[in-house]
């Protein structure tokens, strides 16, 4: 089984945080994993994307070929849209509804939404109104990995629970058990 993901968004969001817990889920369930974060990694409000390729075979490359992604995990809906030439026919968007306007020439958000929305595999929620909602807003992000958890497949969404509490063990019990609850709501908001 594999699973090629790519993860999109803007710097600041928490990609590199969604990237590190699926690693390390992958790591302790003995999945193959090769990571490649492209570009905008170090630059908050900039254009972030990372591809993980994730496989019980080895794995050669760690870029994601175009029209090869079985998912896309976007912070941002622009950015879902930016990255839709890397998925496959059979893929899944999942992404947050909410833009995060960076950029002064930003699309017509009306447009934006019914474009993603008329995807064949798509899964849209407002990640950070939910997280806000439940005192948790720092934690949108997690709440998006729970969202796309159901579509990861190759790891189980109990595997990546347990990966957060090892990520984020050293915060502290209070922040593993939120960080663990915004999961839980996302997870709970495709089931």
């Amino acid at each position: 089984m594999k699973k090629d993901i790519i993860l999109a968004g803007v710097g600041g969001q928490g990609i590199l945080t969604i990237a590190t817990i699926i690693g390390d889920a992958a790591a302790h369930a003995g999945v193959n994993l090769k990571q490649a974060e492209v570009h905008g990694m170090s630059q908050r409000g900039g254009d972030v994307q990372s591809n993980l390729r994730l496989s019980t075979q080895s794995i050669y490359s760690d870029l994601v070929r175009e029209g090869a992604a079985d998912l896309i995990i976007s912070m941002e809906p622009m950015e879902a849209l930016r990255y839709l030439h890397y998925l496959n026919s059979d893929g899944w968007v999942v992404s947050s509804s909410r833009p995060f306007k960076n950029i002064p020439n930003y699309p017509d958000e009306q447009a934006l939404m019914k474009e993603l929305q008329s995807l064949p595999r798509v899964a849209v929620l407002d990640i950070e109104e939910l997280a806000k909602q439940n005192n948790m807003p720092k934690s949108a992000n997690i709440v998006l990995l729970g969202m796309a958890a159901p579509y990861i497949e190759i790891l189980s969404p109990a595997q990546l629970r347990e990966s957060i509490a090892r990520v984020f063990s050293s915060k502290g019990e209070q922040v593993v058990k939120v960080n663990q609850q915004a999961f839980d709501l996302g997870l709970n908001a495709v089931k």
